[in-house]
């Protein structure tokens, strides 16, 4: 089998298991509140999923749509390559002919959780992933047979994010040992990359990645929107 066939064949599968959406309509979807300090609500299931332990869906950085290649030959913002940025670039170096937007947050359009599940969701900044880490218990758990990180907030509600892995070319990997999760927020190492939030059995970091890999994506939005 085709390497872009086996990964069809692996999303269509999951999608099958797992269907699309998290509720009733673009703006219905499950949220948890943990008590953080900020009062950001996050999502209880991934875009492109229908429960806690669905994989859901993968996307470049800035796209709103899975596709079966992730590259930087299909990559929405690059002419082809990763020192050819079209949007999200504020080195002139990484450029396509010297292109600067010094945009560092993704806009709406670009949001995979705005595009996909209306305006009261976006993808978390880098910040809002470091909060939830400073104010919960993160732990490896496997739950109703899925590995991930369970996060634990001391007013007892707790968010479960699936091992879901990662794409790359026409590959599909990692899944059920690691999770990769994207923010809104650019890169500061060099604009080619993206903060996300990733995580195995035994550590869980914030840090830059590149761009056009296809990642998973768990949406938020803020108390004032409940």
């Amino acid at each position: 089998m085709r390497k872009f066939q086996k990964l069809a064949f692996i999303m269509l599968m999951t999608a099958m298991v797992f269907a699309a959406g998290c509720g009733g309509g673009p703006n219905d979807h499950d949220y948890v509140d943990l008590g953080l300090p900020s009062g950001t609500l996050w999502a209880t299931c991934n875009v492109g999923a229908s429960t806690p332990e669905g994989y859901g869906d993968y996307f470049a950085w800035g796209e709103t749509q899975p596709k079966t290649v992730y590259s930087w030959s299909t990559y929405k913002y690059c002419n082809g390559g990763y020192d050819k940025l079209t949007k999200y670039c504020k080195e002139s170096d990484y450029g396509n002919n010297g292109f600067n937007d010094n945009l560092t947050t993704l806009e709406p359009s670009d949001d995979a959780a705005t595009a996909n599940w209306g305006s009261d969701w976006c993808l978390p900044s880098a910040d809002q992933w470091r909060e939830l880490l400073d104010n919960t218990n993160v732990a490896w758990t496997t739950q109703n047979g899925v590995n991930g990180r369970l996060f634990t907030a001391s007013n007892g509600h707790s968010l479960f994010l699936p091992a879901a892995g990662f794409c790359w070319d026409d590959e599909l990997g990692d899944v059920g040992s690691y999770g990769d999760y994207w923010s809104s927020s650019l890169g500061t190492d060099s604009p080619n990359g993206a903060w996300l939030f990733y995580f195995g059995l035994d550590y869980y970091i914030v840090y830059n990645d590149i761009r056009r890999d296809g990642r998973s994506v768990r949406a938020v939005r803020s108390a004032r929107q409940n």
